[in-house]
């Protein structure tokens, strides 16, 4: 049986309450009795060294192989956590933090608590968010067997990649464990997510609320237990993607919408007016119906942008941005009822084309291709009319006034 040896009392917390405390080192724990001891004393270590005002905590997600204790006889404040889930015991250990810097990591001694001192060191000149970078590239150091092949030279660079390109982070390694943070300026960014999403929604928010961001090299050691890791490869990964793209309209449904709808009016206009002749590919009306759909699912596409944007703004998912401000100064009901009409009669006028065509000939049948390309225009158009109509409806109801509600403008 191994015996805990208390620390003694002046490295268990530092602070009085004539000194305010500046560190709170929080540590989320489910079954972490082999390796939690080992992660603990190099904490301490640290905070003795560098002669730190600090606390740790252990946010405790309901373990029950005796980690609480371990926590406790090392002088850890342990934080019982009912809710299940990586965010969650996040959330409720930094509730806790009295510390004005929280550094955050797991409690699997992958991650060297005695190397914590640079980012205090970056903290306290001002900066916001200090994230480790474990990756190579940012000069970061794995260990042999600290990270899966498939996660080291797959997954992480992807997501990491996706996350430059979603929102313009300048963090390497977008899914590092150990950062640390101001605590004043974590509690304006509303992070809510209680699972594995919680490391990727800081991220995030601070790179679209322009936080003060840098990176540190770290090394990732293989950790020290026994058993699997929590995390899964596949249903995690896809987590954090499905994640990303719901914090990323832009990427999720605008960029699509503009590239299926230009495409799409693109082949309509041409298709209407004259065959296309590709080498010895000839598209005419069949293709000319493709385009019409593909007008149709790019301008879905489209609302679907403007009404999650707006959402999310409206409930502090997301800041307000440039295009999104221009778009409202211009947007009224009254804007998108007359567009939705135009539409209606364009696309009405075309198929009264058509139908007058059919009357010249007695009802007899119709001309083929000729016929068709008023019919699918026409009907396409009339479709979009009635579409922008009832969106430009939605859209005002989105925006009527609510008490302690943001607004972005009246209807």
């Amino acid at each position: 049986m191994t015996i805990l040896t208390p620390l003694p009392t002046r490295l268990s917390p530092l602070h009085t309450l004539e000194t305010p405390l500046e560190v709170s080192i929080v540590i989320p724990c489910l079954n972490e009795a082999e390796t939690l001891e080992a992660v603990l004393r190099k904490a301490n270590r640290a905070i003795a060294q560098h002669h730190l005002n600090a606390e740790i905590i252990v946010a405790d997600n309901g373990s029950n192989d005796g980690s609480q204790d371990i926590a406790t006889s090392l002088g850890a404040k342990v934080v019982e956590v009912p809710i299940r889930g990586y965010g969650a015991a996040l959330q409720a250990g930094i509730e806790e933090a009295q510390g004005a810097y929280i550094i955050m990591g797991d409690a699997d001694d992958s991650y060297d608590f005695g190397e914590i001192y640079p980012f205090i060191v970056q903290l306290r000149g001002g900066v916001d968010l200090v994230m480790g970078c474990r990756l190579p590239q940012g000069g970061g150091q794995v260990m042999p067997g600290a990270m899966p092949w498939l996660h080291r030279w797959i997954g992480n660079p992807i997501l990491s990649g996706l996350g430059r390109l979603f929102f313009g982070s300048p963090i390497t390694d977008f899914h590092c464990g150990l950062r640390a943070f101001s605590r004043n300026w974590y509690a304006r960014q509303d992070i809510r997510s209680t699972g594995m999403e919680f490391a990727s929604e800081m991220v995030m928010k601070a790179t679209l609320h322009a936080a003060r961001i840098t990176e540190i090299p770290i090394t990732l050691h293989k950790d020290g237990r026994s058993r699997p890791p929590h995390l899964r490869t596949w249903r995690d990964g896809w987590r954090h993607l499905r994640f990303m793209l719901l914090y990323s309209p832009r990427w999720l449904f605008l960029i699509p919408g503009i590239m299926a709808f230009t495409v799409g009016l693109i082949f309509t206009i041409t298709l209407t007016l004259m065959p296309l002749h590709i080498f010895s590919i000839t598209l005419d009306t069949n293709t000319l119906l493709l385009s019409c759909m593909m007008m149709l699912m790019g301008f879905n596409l489209l609302t679907f942008s403007i009404f999650s944007k707006t959402f999310a703004i409206l409930n502090g998912f997301l800041p307000s941005d440039r295009l999104t401000e221009i778009f409202w100064k211009k947007f009224s009901l009254e804007l998108g009822l007359i567009i939705g009409s135009i539409l209606c009669v364009f696309g009405t006028l075309l198929i009264g084309y058509a139908v007058w065509t059919w009357a010249q000939l007695g009802f007899g049948p119709l001309p083929y291709p000729d016929s068709q390309k008023m019919v699918i225009p026409g009907t396409t158009f009339f479709i979009l009319g009635i579409e922008t109509t009832f969106s430009s409806f939605l859209l005002s109801l989105f925006l009527i006034p609510q008490k302690n509600e943001k607004k972005m403008t009246t209807i």
